[in-house]
């Protein structure tokens, strides 16, 4: 079975590539808490965010974003004091200010539509050969960080908010070898679909 060369070797890695990476998210709960993970990888590897992911759902109340908006310096310290997860202050306090943020986006128009806009609602196809090929940020990717930012989002710089579009099928940048391309893509018709 071919799969994008990042992939593996642990099943944890090959488990998120082959049920997880590039399938289209709309939840908008959902696509806050990939966003809020990428920031969390922001200086390390995506495997060790996914190794730690029942952690931070543990310790963040499940990305409930309308939770975390409410927490304030105790729960910072909580957190600062929690070996389950990355412990840096400037990236706990984004997440709990990203939360209020969210909650601004998601009562004015929806989090998911928001998103979901720049590619207008449908998922861009890609058609890489190898892995060279693929990109680590786009313009889009560059105005979507800049909008991010200008909204009070932190940690959205335009390399992570690349790796989250391809993340949650906002990009599919499986390669075409891959055995998750075609039905990547498949979804993204059907959406095409029920538009």
């Amino acid at each position: 079975m071919k799969r994008c060369d990042w992939a593996g070797p642990e099943q944890i890695y090959l488990d998120y590539h082959d049920t997880d990476w590039g399938v289209p998210e709309y939840d908008s709960r959902a696509l806050w808490e990939k966003l809020i993970l990428d920031g969390f990888q922001a200086g390390l590897s995506w495997i060790t965010i996914l190794k730690k992911r029942e952690n931070f759902r543990a310790a963040f109340a499940g990305f409930e974003p309308d939770v975390i908006a409410t927490w304030d310096a105790p729960e910072v310290d909580r957190l600062l004091g929690d070996p389950g997860i990355i412990r840096h202050r400037g990236k706990i306090e984004a997440a709990i200010g990203n939360a209020r943020v969210w909650q601004e986006i998601e009562a004015r128009e929806g989090f998911d539509r928001f998103l979901w806009k720049y590619v207008d609602g449908v998922p861009l196809q890609n058609r890489w050969t190898s892995q060279s090929q693929v990109p680590t940020q786009t313009s889009l990717s560059v105005r979507l960080s800049k909008d991010l930012k200008r909204e009070g989002f932190r940690f959205c710089g335009p390399t992570i908010v690349y790796a989250f579009m391809e993340a949650v099928g906002m990009v599919n940048d499986h390669l075409v070898t891959c055995h998750r391309h075609a039905p990547c893509a498949a979804l993204a018709q059907d959406r095409a679909k029920t538009r």
